[in-house]
């Protein structure tokens, strides 16, 4: 993958170039909100600045995953000021479009498992949770919205690889290892749950059903990825053949 913080060398001159947009004040502006917004949610589900933080939020793959997007979002904002300063308004301002990619799908973990998995099955974390609250929906769907229409934008597009979706899937599975782990030694997620969702209950799936859930939503997830991927590269072909044709 690219070096993170190497200047960009994406065509400047166009409004549209590499399938994205190159106004990078429009890009800084976004990835301001973005990174506002990010922290709201991180902040509310932590309780940072209340009297009894729930720093034990921190075990959970929806908190770390945000807190990978809200670093991803102050890499692009100190790139993309970088660049205006350097070569000017004009550009693409994202360390690397495979980065983009991965952090993209890391979030999207979150938004899918959360919709198609927790919320049918009425998942609690603790006693007084409810789906789609304020602080719900600013971790589990308008951060993933916001990376997405980050990448759709303002990252250039075509140079995702076909082989991309198996190496963002080492993402969720380090927490996957983690997970297990810590609640194998005894650890909790929550006082009395050594598990930080349902389907990862060994008690109540055994082995062989806590397998059977990860591999289905592997197979889901990295699926996704290749969408992903395919949306990239119609987008570059689109875009190489609007310019043959002018």
């Amino acid at each position: 993958m690219t070096q993170l913080l190497a200047p960009s060398s994406a065509p400047r001159l166009g409004a549209f170039a590499e399938g994205a947009l190159t106004f990078r004040l429009l890009a800084l502006g976004f990835r301001i909100i973005a990174f506002a917004v990010i922290l709201t949610g991180i902040v509310r589900i932590t309780g940072a600045f209340t009297a009894d933080p729930s720093w034990g939020a921190l075990r959970f793959y929806t908190v770390l995953s945000n807190l990978l997007c809200l670093v991803w979002v102050a890499l692009l904002i100190v790139r993309t000021v970088r660049d205006i300063a350097a070569t000017g308004p004009r550009g693409h301002s994202t360390p690397s479009a495979r980065w983009s990619g991965a952090i993209m799908m890391a979030i999207t973990v979150t938004f899918l498992v959360y919709l198609i998995v927790l919320v049918p099955a009425t998942f609690t974390q603790d006693s007084d949770y409810a789906p789609f609250s304020l602080t719900d929906n600013l971790i589990h769907i308008i951060t993933p919205i916001l990376l997405i229409l980050d990448w759709l934008v303002f990252v250039p597009k075509g140079r995702l690889r076909w082989f991309d979706p198996l190496l963002w899937a080492l993402i969720p599975y380090a927490y996957l290892v983690f997970a297990l782990v810590y609640g194998g030694l005894g650890g909790e997620f929550a006082p009395g749950l050594r598990y930080p969702y349902p389907f990862l209950n060994v008690d109540a799936h055994g082995v062989g059903g806590v397998a059977l859930w990860i591999l289905a939503l592997s197979v889901a997830l990295i699926g996704v990825g290749y969408v992903y991927v395919c949306i990239d590269r119609l987008l570059a072909r689109a875009v190489r053949a609007l310019s043959s044709r002018g």
